[in-house]
């Protein structure tokens, strides 16, 4: 770190670098994957082990420094940084384990999805995770992790079998359903509150090749494309997932020429089923409309969830909104159409993935995701990769949410959202936010880890635990 005096300890600490603002690397460094994030931390520690992240807690913490975690950067709203915080990046701890005995996986913490399904698909196994395979799998898999398996294995959380955590007082234990089980519990969809999970632990399940790919409507049709979607994935069977949106058409394949940048409407599909079956299975999808594009065929999972990484490359500017739904009515899919009809950029979209299924047989207070009646996940995006149509995609994302949300079930996916208030955050978590937020004054009574949806510590349990230590 050059001519830096300040983090001098922990750079005798710590095995990885350590890069402050007058270091070359800087810049770099601190860059995340929403480019209208544009943060300024104290510095940034490049843990190489837990060891690492161990010293960077307990420096943060000895030292009053805000603390952010980044593994792969993609939170909307640019969590994994702060102005004047210490950032630990996450992003050099990549190993990846199979036991394919046991259908399980060992992840560090700063894996990405490409990490993992390069690891796993050779055996044939995959575990549910995400859409898109520069996502890291720590933010994701905290706050819920919902993609293409969701239907048929579960929510990520529902995937846990263990995690390796370093806690705010610095200790790194290992938490499962036999150890550590109340804060098991909490890091199942309450995010980054308790700690650095270093490594998780997740199940696998038989998948190698996929049947997948787009279905694409005109947008003149959106509406009752919506609307056949919706009837159709409740009744499908949970081999099936497809994620709905509307979206401009990119100028690249598998869309023809003649949809190049038009706006169209349209499911991902993903069917991990029998392959003889699969045919019959679509065979509705194809007749409806028919589609303008239908380009299922079998593919490798690792190649689905890497089909939309060149759409969105790091640097775009990205503004969200999102909420969970449990019923998409007719009047709500009139709305959609209206607001997404009028996207702003091509690379603006609306989505609906669908969380019905396997989540759904989950209790809602058996982890700390609390909405396993909703359907959907809904998330609003607005994204362009030019700085002065910020104001413009903002505008559209807030109307377009507002618009809405009198049709959601009241809460959101935590991993969709972005700076919003603690009424937002508690109306997320509903019944099981209490537990939470005792759960959080047990491991991080002072809110070290404060730079996420934040959870605060239930007061009342901390004064207790004040009181009794001073008799």
């Amino acid at each position: 770190m050059n001519n830096q005096t300040t983090f001098d300890l922990l750079e005798s600490q710590a095995r990885g670098q350590v890069i402050g603002p007058l270091d070359s690397e800087y810049d770099e460094a601190r860059k995340v994957y929403n480019a209208m994030i544009d943060r300024r931390p104290a510095a940034i520690v490049r843990c190489l082990d837990a060891g690492d992240v161990q010293a960077a807690v307990n420096y943060a913490r000895e030292n009053h420094l805000p603390l952010a975690v980044r593994g792969g950067g993609h939170s909307g709203a640019g969590l994994g940084t702060w102005n004047d915080a210490l950032v630990i990046d996450l992003s050099r701890l990549r190993e990846v384990s199979v036991d394919p005995e046991e259908a399980v996986v060992r992840v560090a913490g700063g894996c990405t999805l490409a990490d993992i399904d390069q690891a796993t698909h050779p055996y044939g196994l995959a575990t549910p995770t995400g859409i898109n395979s520069t996502t890291g799998i720590g933010g994701l898999a905290l706050g819920g992790g919902i993609g293409h398996l969701t239907r048929k294995y579960g929510l990520t959380i529902d995937n846990f079998v263990s995690v390796e955590i370093v806690l705010a007082n610095g200790r790194f234990i290992t938490a499962d359903a036999a150890h550590n089980s109340d804060l098991f519990w909490a890091i199942r969809g309450g995010g980054g509150n308790f700690g650095v999970v270093t490594a998780f632990k997740l199940k696998l399940y038989p998948v190698s090749t996929v049947i997948a790919g787009p279905t694409v409507w005109p947008i003149e049709f959106a509406a009752e494309a919506m609307r056949f979607y919706r009837d159709f994935i409740s009744q499908a069977p949970e081999d099936l997932n497809g994620i709905f949106a509307i979206y401009t058409a990119p100028p690249a394949p598998p869309f023809p020429e003649h949809l190049h940048l038009k706006k169209v409407c349209g499911v991902t599909w993903c069917y991990t089923g029998p392959p003889e079956q699969a045919e019959q299975i679509f065979e509705p999808v194809k007749n409806f409309g028919p589609p303008v594009l239908f380009g299922v065929k079998p593919l490798p999972f690792p190649v689905l969830q890497k089909a939309t990484d060149a759409l969105y490359p790091p640097g775009l500017h990205w503004y969200w909104r999102t909420d969970l739904v449990k019923e998409l009515s007719d009047e709500a899919i009139d709305l959609n159409v209206e607001y997404a009809s009028k996207l702003p950029t091509p690379h603006s979209r609306t989505q609906f993935f669908p969380i019905d299924g396997a989540p759904s047989r989950v209790g809602k207070n058996a982890t700390a995701f609390s909405y396993r009646e909703a359907r959907w996940a809904h998330v609003i995006v607005g994204v362009d990769p030019n700085p002065a149509n910020e104001l413009l995609i903002r505008s559209w994302t807030a109307e377009y949410w507002e618009a809405l949300h009198p049709h959601s079930a009241g809460g959101a996916y935590v991993n969709f959202m972005m700076h919003e208030n603690e009424n937002r955050i508690k109306a997320s978590y509903r019944d099981n936010h209490a537990r939470l937020a005792a759960i959080k004054a047990k491991y991080d009574p002072d809110n070290l880890f404060r730079i996420n949806q934040n959870i605060q510590p239930e007061r009342s349990l901390i004064d207790e635990r004040s009181r009794v230590s001073t008799k």
